[in-house]
């Protein structure tokens, strides 16, 4: 595919001096969605259900073409013209799960990969009420070319599921395991 016909990425050569002032190159795959204005491209979404068996995060599995596999991830979207991070990630939630929030908290920009790409997002924690009635009986609204299923676990099983889920051929986004590995860390050393 040329680059003229790339819709979402484009690959940019980049010129820069090392720490011992020697010129060097780099390829990096950039976003051509960001909005102007917008200092991320995306959002993730922390949703965490508390309930009376203890809280629950919620999750969803989606076809991921680039490693050919269903994906476990977190709920998560681009950022439209004009929206903030906490906007979008309202809109994404409601979108792909069906569940109405409220943002709550926001991270700092955090980078995906940063030795190949500059694509960024910040995660935004929100809150279901679970007492609203549109969060009773979920209507996710996909878009037509998004296979998105959603699904809950207990956050304190978290990093077991991960294990279960790839054993059983799944991909695990590293946002997922990298929060499953600090809530064991957190766990071990009691913090």
């Amino acid at each position: 595919m040329s680059q003229e016909a790339a819709k979402l990425i484009s690959t940019e050569p980049l010129t820069y001096k090392d720490p011992k002032g020697v010129t060097r190159t780099w390829e990096s795959a950039e976003r051509t969605t960001r909005p102007k204005n917008s200092d991320i491209d995306g959002v993730g979404i922390v949703a965490i259900l508390e309930k009376e068996t203890g809280p629950e995060i919620v999750l969803q599995k989606q076809y991921r073409p680039p490693v050919d596999k269903i994906v476990i991830e977190l709920p998560a979207g681009l950022i439209d013209e004009g929206e903030t991070a906490e906007q979008a990630a309202v809109r994404e939630l409601k979108e792909e799960t069906g569940y109405v929030a409220e943002a709550l908290e926001t991270s700092p920009i955090m980078f995906n990969d940063p030795g190949f790409c500059n694509t960024n997002l910040r995660m935004v924690h929100v809150t279901v009420d679970m007492n609203r009635p549109e969060n009773q009986d979920l209507k996710p609204e996909l878009e037509e070319n998004e296979f998105i299923e959603g699904f809950l676990v207990r956050l304190a099983d978290l990093w077991e599921e991960c294990i279960k889920l790839e054993a059983e051929g799944y991909a695990i986004d590293a946002r997922i395991a990298n929060l499953a590995e600090g809530i064991e860390i957190a766990k071990k050393f009691k913090l």
